[in-house]
């Protein structure tokens, strides 16, 4: 348990950076390897970590049998097949979501990692936050009675439309399948009926806010709103974000600032108002569990799996493709949204700011 797993990053922009600076931190990792296409980025790579090996071509690392695991985090269009290489090479795998560039791709990376005898788990990180386990514990011991209702909305200004990666689909794809995946966890259930509305907002080709509701196979009904829509030209901007879990006894709900989150139970026997601080992506946590399995052979339940981040994936187009078959209003115009792109591209304090992957 004390040793260092060997470790290999592919991609070192800004998500492999995030990772990269976890691993330093725990100790628990040797970074054998940094692996990127990119010149800039191998040169920052060889700065920030003069002890890694910094190549260019990834089979380099999937050829080198003292690697044991493969940090995947290159763009969604990259992943796929890099999964499967990983399985071929017997390397256990930590990924970013989703994991192929299609649900088609995606089904095919899961069934190869699902047949070979290694470990593998992707960043769906909502389910490391500390505030979604504090709640699942309280309804776990049944302060709210029967879970019944979760209601879930994530709006912010965030990425505007063409901002993204293009591989990760409209804001309900890329950002919104969190939200879809942590329903899905709190229900501990399958998808069973929704609607969709969405909004091609600023009219831009793909609806930029989404929200839908349904229900479980157990019966717990959802709805989940998310859109990079929240004031985007305000001049002092803000956001809504919050959990709503409502039983047949009580209520659990939670709100943050990205600073700090707070959950408030009003059990049948306790009410708590809990307050830590936010915790970000919560990739140190994903690290150490995975760590933890690789070293133990035995894998942490906590961890999410690469099916999960699918099924996630799945659903949130399922809900694009829902909202696409009605009503979907375009309100402002293309000129807003250049309006919007170009304070942006000088921003300084926001939401989602675009970074430059050179600047260290």
């Amino acid at each position: 348990m004390n040793r260092q797993i060997k470790v290999a990053l592919i991609g070192f922009g800004r998500m492999g950076r995030f990772y990269f600076t976890e691993m330093q931190k725990s100790g628990q990792w040797d970074i054998v390897y940094i692996c990127d296409t990119d010149p800039k980025c191998r040169e920052i790579a060889q700065t920030l970590s003069p002890h890694s090996r910094v190549v260019e071509d990834e089979d380099e690392v999937f050829a080198d049998d003292s690697i044991e695991v493969v940090g995947l985090f290159t763009l969604a269009d990259s992943r796929g097949h890099q999964i499967e290489k990983a399985v071929a090479c017997g390397k256990h795998i930590i990924c970013e979501k989703p994991i192929a560039e299609s649900i088609e791709k995606e089904w095919k990376a899961v069934k190869a990692a699902e047949h070979a005898p290694i470990f593998s788990t992707v960043n769906l990180y909502l389910r490391n936050s500390w505030y979604h386990n504090y709640i699942k514990h309280w309804i776990d011991e049944g302060e709210i009675g029967e879970l019944a209702i979760i209601r879930i909305c994530h709006m912010t200004p965030g990425l505007a439309p063409g901002e993204g990666h293009e591989y990760e689909g409209p804001a309900f794809h890329d950002c919104g399948m969190h939200y879809v995946d942590i329903a899905r966890w709190y229900a501990k259930s399958e998808f069973k009926t929704w609607h969709a509305q969405g909004l091609r907002m600023w009219n831009y080709k793909d609806p930029w806010w989404l929200q839908c509701h349904g229900t479980f196979e157990s019966g717990v009904v959802f709805d989940i709103t998310q859109g990079f829509v929240y004031g985007q030209l305000s001049k002092d901007q803000t956001h809504n974000s919050y959990t709503d879990i409502i039983g047949t006894k009580g209520i659990i709900r939670m709100t943050h600032d990205f600073k700090t989150a707070v959950v408030e139970l009003r059990g049948v026997t306790q009410t708590i108002r809990e307050e830590r601080p936010y915790g970000g992506k919560n990739i140190d946590t994903l690290c150490r569990l995975f760590a933890e399995t690789v070293l133990t052979g035995k894998r942490n339940t906590q961890l999410p799996t690469l099916r999960d981040s699918v099924t996630a994936s799945l659903y949130a187009w399922k809900f694009l493709d829902d909202a696409r078959q009605h009503d979907l209003p375009a309100i402002g115009n293309l000129e807003t949204l250049e309006e919007i792109r170009e304070r942006r591209r000088n921003m300084k304090n926001g939401y989602g700011l675009l970074r430059s992957k050179y600047i260290i």
